[in-house]
C-alpha cells in the first residue's frame, strides 16, 4: 500500500481535493520523516513545525473553489531565500541568527498557492559552491548513497525530495545550483529563463545569473511549481517571457513539443576535462530516446569553451561580495573568504569590461547553435562525488578549480539566460543517478518542458527511490561511509 510520501506532489493535492487526506495529515507525515531522516541526509537548517501545522490548518480551511493544483502540499524553502520571521542563515555561521523581516516574492507566491513549507533547506555558504557542507547544518548527503554529496547550492532541497521528506521544493540556480543536485540525486531540477521568476524584493541584481526554480520527482510536479513561481512582478529588471496557454503544467501534461532539431555535444565548456563514460552514456541514451520520438539529433560544437572561464570566474568572485557584518567575516569558510578577497580586487572598469566580453562570447555561442531548437549535453563531467572531496586538500583555490572541472556545463546557461533542466536519464554501473542537461532557447520554457515530459514518458518515468525511502529508523539509514573518487 502506498504511503503518503509515495505520492507525487500533484497526487497529494488530488488526494486532499478528494477528501482522502488533509494537508494536516501530509504535514504530520512529512514532519515525522524529517525527524527520522532530516539530519541523516542533511536536508534542513531550520525546521518550522508549528508554522507548518498552522499553515496546513489554514489550507484545509480554505474554500475549495479557487484552490490551485498544489494546494495543501508540503514543501520547503532554500536557506538562501528570504522568509519572513524564519531564521535564514544563507548557509553561513556569519548569519546563524538572522531572521528576515520580509518574504522573497517566490515565498509569497508559494504561500498564496496554499503550499506548506516545513522549513529552510541546507545550502552552501552564500551559494558560493556546488556542495552543501557548511557550519550551520549537517552536510547535505545523497540519499542514494550517504557517502556522496547531494550537491549545491540547493543540496538540502535535493536531499529532502530524494529522501521523501517533501515531494517538491524551491531552490535557486546561479551556476547550476538546481541542476547539479538534481543530477546527483536522480531528480528534475529546472532553471527558468532569465526574468520568468521574480528575484525580488531584493536580490534582483547579480547580473541576471541566479534565479529561483523548482526541484521535484516528475516533470508535471516541477511544471506545476513553476506555474506558482512565475508570477510577473512590476519593476523586475528582465522582461518575463509570456506564459503558455493553460500554464506550464498543461504543457507538461500534453508533452507535445513537435518535431525538433536538437544539438548534442559532450565536450566540456568551462574546463578541458575528461568526461566520465557514464555521463556520456546518459547523453547517448537521451539521444536514442529523442530520436525514437521523431526528433533530429545532430552533433554541434559547444556554444562556449574554456576561454569563457576567466570571465565567468571574475563574475563569481564579485557575486561572493554579499554584505557581511565586518565583525563576522572570520566566521566565513575558507572558500568564501578566498572568493571575496579576489572579488575585492576587481575594479568597476574591469567588471564592466568582463560583462561586455562575456556578452560578446554569448552572441558567438548563439550563432554556433542557431539552427537548434534545444541543446543536449551532460549535466556534470562525473556522476558523483564523496562528501568532503572538494575540500580534501585544505586549499580553497584547489577546491574552486575542482568544482569547475566537476561541473563544466551548467553555468554557461546562467550566463546566456536560457532555460535549462537536468533530467535523470542515466545511471552508473552501480545504479546511482546520472543526469543530462536539456537547454532551450531564451524564453521558450514551454517547448523545453514539453520535451522533458516527452522524454520522461519515453523513459517509463523517473519517479524512482533510493533504499532510504523505506527506512524508518537510524539503524536502517546509516551509510557505509565508503567514498570513491567521482572520476
Amino acid at each position: 500500500m502506498a504511503e503518503p510520501h509515495d505520492l507525487t506532489a500533484l497526487e497529494q493535492a488530488a488526494a486532499i481535493a478528494r477528501g482522502e487526506l488533509t494537508s494536516v495529515d501530509l504535514v504530520e507525515h512529512c514532519l515525522d520523516r524529517v525527524a527520522a531522516l532530516g539530519d541523516t541526509v542533511g536536508a534542513f537548517v531550520t525546521v518550522t513545525p508549528d508554522l507548518a501545522r498552522q499553515a496546513a490548518r489554514a489550507a484545509d480551511a480554505a474554500p475549495v473553489q479557487g484552490r490551485g493544483p498544489l494546494h495543501g502540499v508540503p514543501t520547503a524553502i532554500k536557506d538562501l531565500t528570504l522568509t519572513a520571521g524564519v531564521r535564514t542563515t544563507f548557509g553561513s555561521a556569519a548569519f546563524a541568527d538572522f531572521v528576515p523581516p520580509v518574504d522573497a516574492d517566490v515565498v509569497r507566491f508559494i504561500k498564496a498557492a496554499g503550499l506548506v513549507s516545513l522549513g529552510k533547506t541546507t545550502t552552501s555558504e552564500l551559494g558560493c559552491s556546488l556542495y552543501s557542507e557548511g557550519r550551520v547544518a549537517p552536510p547535505a548527503r545523497n540519499p542514494w548513497q550517504l557517502a556522496y554529496t547531494a550537491g549545491g547550492s540547493s543540496g538540502g532541497a535535493a536531499a529532502a525530495v530524494a529522501a521523501g521528506l517533501v515531494p517538491i521544493a524551491q531552490g535557486s540556480d546561479g551556476g547550476g545550483s538546481l541542476r547539479i543536485p538534481a543530477s546527483l540525486c536522480g531528480l528534475i531540477g529546472y532553471k527558468p529563463s532569465r526574468g520568468l521568476v521574480s528575484g525580488g524584493p531584493l536580490g534582483s541584481g547579480a547580473f541576471g545569473l541566479p534565479t529561483s526554480g523548482p526541484l521535484g520527482r516528475t516533470v508535471a510536479d516541477v511544471a506545476a511549481l513553476l506555474d506558482v513561481m512565475a508570477v510577473p512582478v512590476p519593476g523586475e529588471p528582465y522582461l518575463p517571457p509570456p506564459a503558455p496557454p493553460g500554464g506550464y503544467l498543461a504543457v507538461a501534461r500534453r508533452a507535445e513539443p513537435g518535431r525538433l532539431r536538437i544539438g548534442r555535444f559532450t565536450t566540456p565548456m568551462l574546463a578541458d576535462e575528461p568526461v566520465h563514460p557514464d555521463c556520456v552514456a546518459a547523453v547517448d541514451r537521451a539521444t536514442a530516446l529523442l530520436t525514437a520520438a521523431g526528433h533530429e539529433v545532430v552533433e554541434v560544437p559547444p556554444p562556449l569553451g574554456p576561454q569563457a572561464w576567466p570571465l565567468f570566474e571574475i563574475i563569481w568572485y564579485v557575486l561572493a561580495l554579499a554584505p557581511v557584518p565586518p565583525q563576522r567575516e572570520a566566521e566565513l569558510l575558507p572558500l568564501t573568504r578566498l572568493l571575496r578577497a579576489r572579488g575585492a580586487t576587481v575594479s568597476a572598469g574591469a567588471l564592466a569590461a568582463t560583462l561586455g566580453e562575456l556578452q560578446a562570447q554569448v552572441r558567438l555561442g548563439a550563432a554556433r547553435t542557431a539552427g537548434c531548437d534545444l541543446l543536449l549535453c551532460p549535466t556534470l563531467a562525473a556522476p558523483q562525488a564523496p562528501v568532503g572531496w572538494f575540500t580534501a586538500d585544505g586549499d580553497p583555490a584547489a577546491d574552486f578549480d575542482r568544482q569547475r572541472r566537476f561541473s563544466p556545463y551548467c553555468a554557461i546557461f546562467n550566463v546566456t539566460g536560457d532555460p535549462s533542466v537536468s533530467l535523470p536519464v542515466g545511471a552508473t554501473t552501480d545504479g546511482l543517478p546520472v543526469g543530462v542537461l536539456l537547454t532551450g532557447r531564451y524564453g521558450d520554457d514551454a517547448r523545453l518542458i514539453a520535451t522533458a515530459a516527452q522524454l520522461e514518458h519515453a523513459s517509463d518515468g523517473w519517479d524512482r527511490h533510493p533504499a532510504i525511502w523505506r527506512a524508518v529508523d537510524s539503524a536502517n539509514v546509516n551509510g557505509d561511509g565508503a567514498g570513491r573518487s567521482p572520476s
